[in-house]
């Protein structure tokens, strides 16, 4: 069941007086990574609109150059790039950085866990967003969320999968939290960047991959080559995008200058959840007229990637602190928002 915050009116509507304030100021300029190549759908523009925008409003003084994945650092490596100050800033998501700390994957996307309306909550009034800023200051970096996807597909693959068994042995792409579910199935899941999946696909290195919503997905090429694509997408039931800048960069910034970034990532919020919800059905048909066979994973796995993640988010928090914090701030949060969301939707 959908549960979406209305943003709804939300624009980037600045009074000229911010405009003013923002364009006395000595010119800046930027240099930002983007994870997602700028034609993938509903979030490959997102950075590249940013730049945009921020450009705009400020009549070219704020110069944000916004570059595509590889051309300043590698598609999902830029953590240590944004920290260092190679760079100024990079667009991706929090699930790219569990290299660095596997917390970090909880401010993603959870396994079995929120829509998108209940974790914009959490991040924006459950104290999720405070401990992911506290986190990532750590290392110089200060990070927005900027952006939200729907439910992903449960996966794309080669062959059709009826059992469990037909898990065991499989090699993936696969992010966050969820890999580690998959992993006590005997899958072998590894991370890569959007652009680097269909070419691992077809060189047969993977038999398998999620990514993203099926728009997404389909611009990548993957119902090309895996002919199986399963729902629902048990891991990621909503998947959070950042904006992390350079801590020094971002404190150079004036208070308009700062509003600007923060307003553009509220809009691409509100875009890319509304762009996700409303462009998958026509995606789905496309694919199944294309040879896709679109299958729903049968209970009884469900129920096994339930158990499997019990055990994985037992073994998390025990060995991370930061991810208990994490974890424990989420539950309790969805505890309390039960009062509301178990009454107020239809079921």
């Amino acid at each position: 069941m959908k549960r979406i915050i209305a943003m709804g009116g939300l624009a980037l509507a600045l009074t000229m007086g911010l405009s003013q304030a923002a364009g006395a100021q000595e010119r800046t300029r930027w240099r930002m990574h983007s994870a997602y190549p700028q034609a993938m759908p509903v979030a490959g523009a997102t950075a590249f609109e940013i730049g945009k925008e921020v450009k705009l409003l400020t009549d070219g003084k704020f110069d944000i150059r916004v570059y595509e994945p590889g051309a300043l650092v590698a598609g999902a490596k830029y953590y240590e790039a944004v920290s260092e100050g190679a760079i100024d800033a990079a667009y991706g998501s929090p699930g790219f950085n569990v290299g660095k700390n596997s917390a970090y994957a909880f401010f993603a996307a959870v396994p079995f866990g929120p829509g998108a309306g209940e974790m914009l909550a959490w991040l924006r009034h459950g104290g999720g967003l405070a401990l992911a800023q506290e986190m990532y200051a750590k290392d110089n970096i200060h990070m927005l969320p900027c952006g939200i996807l729907p439910p992903e597909s449960g996966g794309w693959f080669r062959k059709e999968i009826k059992s469990l068994d037909d898990l065991r042995g499989l090699k993936m792409r696969f992010l966050g939290l969820g890999a580690k579910v998959m992993e006590q199935f005997g899958v072998s899941t590894q991370l890569l960047a959007p652009g680097e999946v269909y070419q691992a696909l077809e060189l047969g290195t993977l038999d398998g991959a999620e990514q993203s919503v099926p728009a997404i997905d389909r611009g990548l090429g993957f119902y090309q080559i895996a002919k199986f694509n399963y729902f629902p997408g048990w891991h990621q039931q909503s998947t959070v995008q950042e904006l992390l800048i350079n801590k020094k960069s971002w404190d150079k910034l004036n208070p308009a200058q700062k509003l600007m970034i923060e307003m553009a990532c509220d809009r691409a919020t509100v875009a890319q959840l509304a762009d996700g919800e409303a462009g998958q059905y026509a995606i789905m048909k496309k694919n199944e007229a294309d040879g896709v066979a679109i299958k729903e994973w049968p209970q009884d796995m469900l129920d096994a990637f339930h158990k499997g993640w019990v055990k994985v988010i037992a073994d998390e928090t025990a060995q991370n602190p930061d991810s208990a914090r994490v974890w424990d701030s989420l539950t309790k949060f969805r505890e309390d928002y039960k009062v509301w969301g178990t009454r107020a939707y239809l079921k």
